[in-house]
């Protein structure tokens, strides 16, 4: 949730912020008015309350008709105090509700608008020429199915539309790529944690995957419990309601997991191929640091992922997304692109978030504040390092006449093989 100090102080700032979402800034106004009831039903209880008391005292030393008049008066102003707490009560959980729906406050320089009004920072190597090489490149799906690397058939009469089996070089490439990835992250400093799958719903609600997307999430209701879409989920609930030490620097993870995503509106999109699939394999890296930090640590994450994208040898693009491309907890997203040949464009392999304090607020993982005076959120930031859709932009860029695949070349070691050949 944003800074209700922030909300109190400058609420044009997170006005200009919904308007660049996309979203309604009569919220905001509406979350401004249950604040002021709040506010103000508690300073009368607390004034009541005191009075309350002192008459409680004067009561005590009070005797006769004085004593049953006094009693009169605290029996009537013990009802006001109820009501007043009443009030309150209800005035902050709906100030609550409201500001849970206001997604997080834009950093400045974030373009405004939808999913095709983000920024283009870089364009990184130039697509193929395969008309001059003289052949018509291939789908992801028709080399896979050359290679024996994917099942889609089997996937769907196993599990239904969007499954799949990866099965011999498939699912080595797969493996060797994300192994990668997670020494990558090691070389980074990034402590790698094993994170469960299934979570409780505040953790889910907490890292903000309940509000305007809770349709894409898979739940079981027997157990209460939430399949996770990204390993971000586990680890910005991996401190929650601690207070963490950063006095040494940021506290960063890593983690390799199991995605799991319903993919609700998307039909008749991606149908074809694993580009949108209910179920795949993630290395994720989390980073907790303090607020100061927080687009320095974006950077580092941005660079860490282009290093990987570099070590691919495939064309990609960066962008700042739009805001309202945005998901609620972050407050500025950089997307890399890779080029995609038989669709002429790029689709997106990572992205790296800045959640600032959004995500630390809801879970309560804070600080000690260095400037003094208690405690304060810390800033959360996330970021992709490998995902198996990254086999498309592989398996297409590095395809040749005959069907065979060049393994770039910082995956051989892993996979033992420098090309991959159709089965």
């Amino acid at each position: 949730m944003i800074d209700l100090r922030l909300l109190r102080e400058d609420p044009e700032r997170v006005r200009a912020s919904q308007r660049a979402r996309g979203e309604d800034a009569k919220i905001v106004d509406a979350a401004l008015t249950a604040d002021g009831t709040y506010r103000s039903s508690l300073s009368e209880f607390e004034r009541l309350r005191a009075e309350q008391k002192a008459m409680g005292r004067q009561v005590a030393a009070a005797s006769g008709a004085e004593k049953s008049a006094l009693l009169d008066e605290v029996k009537q102003m013990a009802g006001r105090v109820k009501e007043l707490d009443r009030q309150a009560a209800q005035a902050e959980a709906e100030r609550d509700r409201l500001v849970r729906t206001i997604g997080n406050v834009i950093i400045d320089g974030v373009p405004a608008g939808g999913e095709d009004d983000y920024r283009l920072l870089e364009e990184v190597g130039a697509p193929r020429d395969f008309v001059a090489e003289g052949f018509e490149p291939r789908d992801h799906l028709d080399l896979a199915s050359g290679l024996g690397a994917l099942d889609m058939s089997r996937g769907a009469k196993v599990s239904g539309a969007r499954f799949y089996y990866l099965s011999g070089v498939g699912a080595r490439l797969e493996t060797a790529l994300l192994m990668l990835a997670l020494d990558r992250a090691r070389e980074a400093g990034f402590t790698q944690l094993k994170v469960p799958t299934l979570v409780m719903p505040q953790i889910m609600a907490g890292a903000g995957f309940l509000d305007a997307h809770g349709d894409e999430v898979y739940r079981l209701e027997a157990d209460d419990l939430y399949l996770t879409g990204t390993s971000e989920v586990a680890l910005a609930g991996y401190h929650a309601e601690e207070i963490i030490d950063l006095t040494g620097g940021a506290k960063r993870y890593t983690a390799l997991s199991t995605c799991f995503r319903r993919e609700a509106g998307s039909h008749g999109k991606d149908t074809r191929g694993i580009i949108r699939v209910h179920e795949f394999q993630k290395v994720e890296m989390f980073a907790y640091c303090r607020i100061e930090d927080a687009e320095t640590e974006h950077q580092r994450m941005l660079g860490l992922e282009r290093a990987m994208l570099d070590s691919m040898q495939v064309p990609y693009r960066i962008i700042d997304t739009a805001a309202g491309d945005l998901g609620g907890p972050a407050a500025r997203k950089y997307d890399c692109e890779a080029w995609i040949p038989t669709q002429g464009r790029y689709r997106e392999l990572t992205s790296t978030s800045n959640c600032t304090t959004y995500q630390a607020r809801r879970l309560q993982t804070r600080e000690r504040d260095p400037h003094g005076g208690g405690t304060r959120a810390v800033a959360t930031l996330n970021g992709t390092l490998a995902t198996t859709r990254w086999l498309v932009a592989i398996l297409e860029n590095h395809q040749q006449a005959d069907g065979s695949v060049v393994v770039p070349e910082v995956l051989r070691d892993y996979l033992g093989e420098a090309v991959l050949r159709p089965a």
